[in-house]
């Protein structure tokens, strides 16, 4: 296997996994089986035109989407079984970690891998066994005639997501603690990035057209704001389209553009919040201040 460090903004990083030889069939495990098969019916629910079945994958995109990328991330890394540690002991296996060195410098990859891979254990095992707990309450669901019960297998589902991401996070710090990381600098994802600064430019200088059409002063306040978050956008939508298709990752597009809207997200919520301080403060000091 291969992992790719991704900047999506510059506090920000998507872990991904890439599998170089996936596993023949007879030697998948069975979580691997169930797995590949949820995903085989869950495809083919998707492509039906109407019924229960498009109405419960159209809303459990909408929820997928919501799941936080950083889970995603965790549950591309395969599962540590006993087979993949001994063979990584024994030094049969490679672990490269791919990064963009013109964004991390390679000191400081081992302290991100090592943010990565433990910062979100406890969360994780946390919610894997309140997930389990609320199984057998829902089960009772599936007693209502014709209505599947989708608490149910939601909660399965939210279990399994918690598990592999745990999993994959123990992976990680399996990895670290037995220095098995090799770093692979990558011209490659250099050259992406550099486009995805160019295409930043692009997008900032639009939306500053954008609010002067429209008349609006806040041009100046916008930026201040994106100044106190101390964060920016490295990565976009567009740019994930490239980096996909450049590493030949197809699989990688949604992954990227899943990371891209909830920064992008979480960074707008933020500036909306200090603009409301900021207004906040402004008003009481006009009237705290002195009349003349």
């Amino acid at each position: 296997m291969r992992l790719f460090l991704l900047p999506i903004s510059t506090r920000r990083t998507l872990i991904y996994c890439q599998k170089l030889n996936q596993q023949l069939s007879n030697e998948q495990s069975y979580v691997d089986k169930v797995t590949n098969k949820a995903s085989a019916t869950w495809v083919k629910w998707e492509k039906f035109e109407s019924g229960w079945q498009k109405k419960v994958t159209q809303y459990g995109n909408k929820l997928f989407q919501r799941i936080p990328y950083e889970e995603w991330g965790l549950k591309s890394i395969p599962p540590l079984s006993a087979q993949r540690k001994s063979s990584e002991l024994e030094g049969k296996k490679n672990v490269d970690v791919a990064f963009p060195s013109s964004i991390i410098k390679g000191e400081s990859i081992f302290d991100t891998v090592t943010k990565l891979g433990t910062e979100r254990q406890a969360f994780h095992r946390k919610w894997m066994i309140w997930s389990i707990v609320g199984m057998p309450i829902s089960a009772p669901v599936a007693l209502i005639p014709v209505i599947p019960n989708i608490p149910f297998f939601y909660l399965c589902f939210r279990a399994w997501s918690h598990w592999r991401a745990l999993s994959g996070s123990k992976h990680l710090q399996f990895l670290l603690d037995h220095n098995l990381i090799q770093l692979s600098p990558s011209s490659t994802l250099d050259q992406v990035y550099q486009l995805g600064k160019t295409d930043a430019s692009l997008r900032a200088m639009e939306a500053d057209l954008k609010e002067l059409k429209m008349g609006s002063g806040d041009i100046q306040s916008t930026k201040a704001s994106e100044l106190e978050t101390n964060e920016e956008m490295l990565l976009s939508q567009a740019t994930g389209a490239i980096l996909a298709e450049t590493l030949e990752m197809p699989e990688l597009k949604m992954e990227v553009d899943r990371a891209v809207l909830q920064v992008e997200s979480s960074l707008k919520a933020k500036r909306e919040h200090q603009d409301e301080k900021k207004h906040e403060t402004d008003s009481t000091s006009t009237n705290d201040s002195p009349k003349q």
